[in-house]
Order: structure tokens, then sequence, then C-alpha cells
């Protein structure tokens, strides 16, 4: 009986496949900068390289146009303490903003001293920041001179975790703005961004997915020369030789939780964040950190965020909660009357739930649109709703279903879905590359962008990083010259590749995916001891022993998926090295050990780092803030950085 594998191997292309299969064919391309990630931090990586008149390559495993947790769009450019309407300053900002444990304070002070310059960068390119239409004239928030419209996100402090020794500036105006957030058009970034790359002539290989890292002599821990990929239409090994390699591929968000298609529920991240970054620097030798980081998921009913639908956080700023008999709830609204109020705390939570059993506020609750003034109300739909990337596809599915806010309330999941469970969980931005000054990572000629990166924060950090980091390894490459690329590393990686496709039988990637999830989901969940660790690393080097060499796949597509499936297992073995490592529970990481019961230590705040030496599991440590002061340090590195805020 010939199997379907057996028919692409003799036939070289399904009926089905309208791309030519090339399995084990070489294409090999020389370029100065290498980027692995067209999301957010890749393209804005790629732009800024190319615009210091390198040859930069850009890899991406989807379609550039609209890739990444990104692409599709984003509602709210956050920390741009720079532009002209804030009342507080850069450096300010960026010390309230790392007064936080387990931050990334580098990435932050970045982001707070560059992210205003990058988003007029933006504009530049064709992005929409302003109000140009006048199409919310009126507007809490819109400036009429910029015709920026400023969010009350943030707009007063809440230091859930403050550092006594750091201190904290009076940030609170009488009216609590402090306008360091903008609303943006954000579905317009992404196009103008994979425009800009192809103007300045970067090379764009979308559909390829980065697998390996190659280094110099082939030796672990050793300068990054280059990496491998894999076409993940026709099957072939893209092999990049790279005087500086950008990784920007994001975390891993589907360790716990496999995303079914039948199952109601899905992930927060994108299915294709599957920690391919991380595992190729984790096996070159690249130091990460914080990787115990993680959280309950927050499952919805179908969508992303547990809370959309109805108000209560993020794009639906302003909206009022009320319950079925329209009765308003003690709900903070996040806009301007509570400005910075992001969900209900515990105290309010719990007072709702009790309410809720007696009596007091009747199932379901919803979002009362039509409260709203009417400008206000079509910023929220509009604006808010209709260009952030998961919210844009639930009101476009209302508003074809005929919904009207000004006549139509819309339904708050909260409190009737019952809570997430506690196995249902994700490594979400927590660990990553541990990064310097200059971005670089642990090995030399290797730099990390966005959610790459430790400690990560949002869209505008992503952008802000990854601009920064083009330049930054845009300079290191001007001063390196070119190594020889290892064939005996290609070849232990070309074989490690094409496995899956030299087999015509065994389980195929979403098995192995519900498996490794299983594992997490059992011993890796709301209790943790060091006897669950070890069964949960045991059971997961089971899997990696006696099921990977199992694993067969039938097109590009799914050994892509199946690449996929083996880093998320070694993400997840990397998440019990580094939880088990830590002999303390802590609340900012949400890791509740119950042999080491006691809650933050202060021995215990640090960082805990965790890399490959030697193909052995290393674990060090740093000081909470490690990155010194960050006003210094930032300027220390940037003596010729030119941009709209200079520290006056």
């Amino acid at each position: 009986m010939t199997t379907w594998h057996d028919y692409l191997k003799e036939e070289g292309r399904p009926l089905s496949w309208p791309y030519p299969i090339r399995f084990e064919k070489e294409q090999k391309i020389e370029t100065d900068i290498l980027v692995i990630g067209g999301g957010i931090a890749g393209c804005w990586a790629a732009i800024s390289a190319a615009r210091q008149g390198l040859n930069v390559s850009l890899v991406e495993k989807g379609n550039t146009v609209r890739s990444g947790a990104g692409g599709p769009g984003c509602d709210h450019w956050c920390d741009a303490p720079a532009n002209p309407l804030s009342r507080v300053t850069p450096d300010d900002w960026a010390r309230h903003m790392a007064n936080r444990p387990y931050c990334n304070g580098i990435g932050i002070q970045i982001q707070c001293r560059e992210d205003f310059d990058t988003l007029l960068e933006m504009e530049q390119m064709g992005g929409k920041i302003r109000d140009t239409n006048d199409e919310y004239v009126g507007a809490e928030g819109r400036d009429d001179k910029t015709k920026f419209m400023i969010s009350p996100r943030y707009g007063t402090i809440h230091s859930y975790f403050p550092d006594p020794r750091m201190g904290e500036p009076n940030f609170n105006p009488p009216d609590k703005r402090n306008n360091v957030v903008i609303r943006v058009w954000g579905s317009t970034f992404k196009p103008a961004l994979k425009k800009e790359c192809e103007r300045l002539g970067v090379n764009i290989f979308d559909r390829v997915m980065g697998t390996s890292l190659l280094t110099e002599n082939g030796v672990q821990g050793a300068r990054v020369v280059g990496a491998t990929g894999l076409n993940n239409r026709t099957g072939e090994l893209m092999i990049f030789r790279s005087k500086a390699t950008i990784l920007a591929t994001a975390g891993a968000g589907s360790i716990w939780l496999m995303s079914m298609e039948h199952g109601g529920y899905s992930n927060m991240m994108s299915r294709t964040a599957s920690g391919d970054g991380t595992i190729m620097a984790w096996r070159a030798g690249a130091e990460l950190a914080n990787m115990e980081a993680n959280g309950i998921i927050r499952i919805a009913t179908g969508l992303k965020h547990k809370w959309y639908s109805g108000g209560g956080d993020a794009s639906y700023e302003n909206v009022p909660i009320v319950d079925a008999n329209g009765k308003r709830l003690p709900y903070p609204i996040q806009g301007w009357e509570d400005a910075g109020a992001m969900v209900p705390t515990p105290e309010v939570a719990a007072k709702i739930r009790e309410g809720i059993l007696k009596g007091e506020y009747a199932l379901p609750f919803y979002g009362d649109f039509p409260s709203m003034k009417e400008v206000e109300r079509n910023v929220t739909w509009k604006l808010m709703l209709g260009e952030e990337s998961t919210t844009k596809i639930i009101i476009n599915t209302y508003n074809k279903a005929g919904f009207d806010p000004s006549r139509d309330m819309l339904q708050n999941y909260n409190f009737i879905e019952g809570q997430s469970l506690p196995q249902w969980r994700e490594a979400g931005y927590g660990g990553g590359l541990l990064v310097d000054w200059n971005l670089k990572t642990s090995l030399d000629g290797l730099y990390a962008a966005g959610t790459q990166m430790f400690s990560p924060e949002d869209h505008s950090y992503a952008a802000a990083t990854g601009r920064y980091a083009g330049r930054k390894a845009a300079a290191y490459a001007k001063e390196i010259g070119k190594s020889k690329l290892s064939r005996d590393q290609i070849e232990i990686e070309k074989s490690r590749v094409y496995a899956p496709v030299r087999r015509s039988s065994g389980i195929e990637w979403k098995e192995l995916h519900a498996g490794i999830s299983r594992v997490m989901q059992y011993y890796v969940s709301e209790f943790k001891t060091e006897s669950l660790f070890q069964i949960g690393l045991d059971a997961l080097q089971k899997i990696e022993e006696e099921t990977v060499p199992t694993l067969y796949a039938l097109d590009p597509h799914k050994l892509m998926r199946s690449l996929e499936d083996i880093s998320l297992l070694n993400y997840a073995k990397i998440i019990i090295h580094a939880s088990r490592a830590r002999k303390a529970s802590s609340i900012p990481l949400n890791l509740q050990r119950i042999d080491y019961p006691a809650v933050d230590p202060p021995e215990w705040n640090k960082y805990l780092t965790v890399k490959l030496e030697d193909n052995k599991v290393k674990i060090g440590e740093l000081p909470m803030t490690f990155w010194g002061d960050m006003k210094q340090q930032y300027e220390a590195h940037n003596k010729d950085y030119t941009g709209v805020y200079r520290g006056k």
C-alpha cells in the first residue's frame, strides 16, 4: 500500500500542494544582518539596520505584511513620555515602570526614551497616529493642536511591588492625567513597515521558519555567524551566513494548552509563537532569564481575553458595566474618572461575587455602550476596538450581525464562565534572552528585541527595542568580518530538521503537542514540588526519547508544526529547570511551591539565569537591578543618539 509520504517521495508534489517539494535541498544566503522574526520588533530591527547602509535579510515564518502579535493592529502606543503632551519625563517614567520586581529595566529605559521617536518615524512611513480626519473632535484626551488622542490608560500610578530604595516621584496631577499613552490606528502599521523594508532593499524571506543558530566552528557558546531555516512551503533548507543576527521571534504561548478548533477556547498568544528563537539561542549556549515566570491563562468563550466582550479593560476604555437589570456595578472604569484602573481589584471582585450570591446583582453583566456619550462610544467601538488585533475580529463579527452600540449592550463574560483552571497556564511575557545595554545576548554576534527578551512589555516596547537592536547590531557588523560556517554543524541540523519526513508512519504534530501540554498541566501546574518537577522532567524526557523519534510529517507545513513542537518540548524542560532552581514561592512570578512556602523572601529577590554549557544545564543569578542606573547607562551607550527627548 502506497502511503502519502511515499507519494510525495515518488511524485515530488501532491496534486493539492501548489508549491514544488524540495526537501533537503539547500539555498545559501550571504548577508550583513540577519533578522529572524518579522513581527513588530523584527521589522523595526531590519529597517533600522538597513538605514545604516548594510545588507539585511529578514526571515519570517508567516507573511510579514500581517505576521506577529501586532500584525493585525494595535490601539495603544504605551509608555511614550517623550510626547509633547506628557506630564512626566521619560527618565522618571522609566524609573517608575522599572519599580516592579522581575521587569526589564534595560528595555523599559529604551522604550521610554525612544518609542515616541519610533512613533513619529511610523507616521513618516505612512502609519496613522493622529485624528487627522477630525472624527473624534470633543473626545476626552484629544488635543486639538497636535490631533493626538491621549488615552486614560496608566493615567495614575498603581505600584503593586514598589521598591522603597528607589522612591517614587509624584506622578499624579490633580486630574490624574499623565498623558503617556497615545491612541493609534495600529492596523496601518504593519503594511507600512513591510513597505519600508522593501523600499530600503531588505531581503524578505516569508514562510521561512528559523531552526538553528550557526556558531563559529560549530562550538556551543561561540560567536553566532548565521542560522538555518526551513521554507514551510517548499521544504528547502535555508542557510544564512551573517555578521550579526537579531532574534525577534517572541516567546512561547502554547505549552500548557493546545488550542483545539472545536474546544471553544484559545491561547493568549499566537500558535506560531512556539519558542523557536529562544530554543535556537538555548541550543547555541545563550543565557536566559526569568524562565520560571508563568500565569493562569485567560480563557475565553472562543476569544483570546477573558474579559473581552462588554468592557472592563484595555480596548474597552470608558465602558460602564451593568448587571442584567441595568444596575451599575462597582467596576472601575479605565477612563478619565478612574484613570489607570485596569480591572477590579481582588477586593472589588470578591464584593461583586458576594453580591451575585446575595442576589444584589443579576447575571449576566453587560458593557453599557448606549449610556456613553456618542463621541466616546465611537472612540471605543471604532478606534480602540477597531484597531486592536483581537477585538477587530470581534467588532467586525458583531457589526455584520447587526449590532448597534448606540442601541445595544454587549455581554460581558466575567463571572458567568467561571474561573480559569489552574492547569491552563501560559509562559506569557516572563522569560527570555538575557541582554545587555546594546541588546546583545551573552553570545557574541547575537542580539534580541521585543518579546524575545526576558520580561518584555507591549507593542511600542517591541517597536522601540527592535529599532534600537537594529542600529546596535549594525554598528557591530561594521567592525567585524565574516566567519566560516561549520559544515558538520549544518549536517547535524539538516538531519534533525528532516527526520520527520524521512519516516513513513508514526505520530503527527497534534498528538505530540497534546502530550507535552498534558505533562505540563499535571506536573507544572498550580502547586509545585521537587518531586512533581522531577516527574515532569522524566515524562518530557521519555517523550523526547521515545515519541519524537516516531514523529513524521507529510508536507512542509506539517514539518514546520513538528519542529515547533520540538521547540515547545525543550521550552517546557527549561521552565522546569528554572522553576526547581528557585527554592521559594513568588507572587510576581506566579510560583507556588508547596515544599518552599516562604513567599518572596528577601534572599530570593534576584533573577535566576539558565543556559546550556557543554550541553549541561547551568543555573546562575543576577541582582534585581543588575542593569545599574538606567539613565546613566542609557546615555553612556547612546552618546550619538538624537531624538525628540535629549534629557533636557
